[in-house]
């Protein structure tokens, strides 16, 4: 028989295996509930075999381009009769200012059309998913934000397929829009050739916020405001740091007029 301070020295040792044994019986449940699925059983008597690697989650593709019935080849505004717009940046310049805007825009809770510039996609190609998993929408600004309507039309047509193929790649859709390079509106010739590469529409815009200029926040924000109605696409530009000053204060006053900052086909569907 055990004498007293034996018996406590065993129950210790027994609560000790005891929490043990829990311990591991959770831990196993653990990994199997992380696990990627079901594992393979290998047959009776066989060694198992190596782990297969968990399949790595696949992002959904982007949106591809849609017809607008009733909307022109190139679009410079939406709908007057409802309180939304759309604020639309050409995709180039330095990535950091580019998160900073999209982290502003998110924080105000717009969600934003961005126009990227091939070759920036090509420099920096993370920014393609980070523009969509933040629920904006992506599309297509040419390869190398020449002066597209001055070019002959192979010229051309290779500017919007290149960044068209790059989109594809990297996101599984040509994107949703496209907008001419250097130009406000787009001559025939490149409305024609956008149709053969699979954008139904060319976007334009009505609101030209000036920011490449570098006029500072402030007047970014009066240019903006002072043109701007339930409808409006603006123009803006990653890039600038007047631009990510000018972000909070622009959708406060968006805001304090009952206007949604919304996607370009937001804007557009009913």
């Amino acid at each position: 028989m055990l004498s007293q301070p034996g018996r406590r020295a065993a129950l210790r040792v027994a609560l000790r295996a005891a929490a043990l044994g829990t311990a591991g019986a959770a831990a196993g449940g653990l990994t199997a509930a992380c696990g990627p699925g079901r594992p393979d059983t290998a047959p009776s008597g066989s060694p198992p075999g190596p782990p297969r690697p968990a399949r790595p989650a696949q992002a959904a593709p982007a949106a591809a381009p849609r017809r607008f019935a009733g909307q022109p080849v190139e679009i410079g505004h939406g709908p007057r009769d409802r309180p939304r717009v759309a604020l639309t940046f050409h995709g180039n310049g330095d990535p950091a200012i580019a998160r900073a805007v999209l982290a502003a825009a998110e924080k105000g809770g717009a969600r934003v059309t961005v126009l990227a510039i091939g070759s920036w996609l090509d420099a920096h190609p993370e920014l393609a998913r980070r523009i969509l998993d933040g629920g904006h929408e992506l599309g297509n600004h040419t390869q190398r934000h020449l002066a597209i309507n001055d070019m002959p039309e192979a010229e051309a047509y290779a500017e919007i397929t290149g960044c068209a193929q790059r989109l594809k790649r990297l996101t599984g859709s040509i994107g949703t829009w496209f907008r001419p390079s250097q130009t406000q509106y787009a001559t025939p010739l490149v409305r024609k050739l956008a149709q053969r590469a699979g954008y139904p529409h060319v976007l334009s815009y009505d609101v030209d916020s000036l920011d490449f200029t570098s006029p500072g926040a402030a007047a970014v924000i009066r240019t903006v405001t002072g043109t701007i109605r339930p409808g409006s696409v603006v123009s803006l530009h990653f890039g600038y740091a007047d631009t990510v000053d000018a972000m909070p204060p622009l959708l406060e006053e968006l805001a304090r007029r009952k206007l949604r900052a919304v996607t370009t086909t937001e804007l557009l569907t009913p």
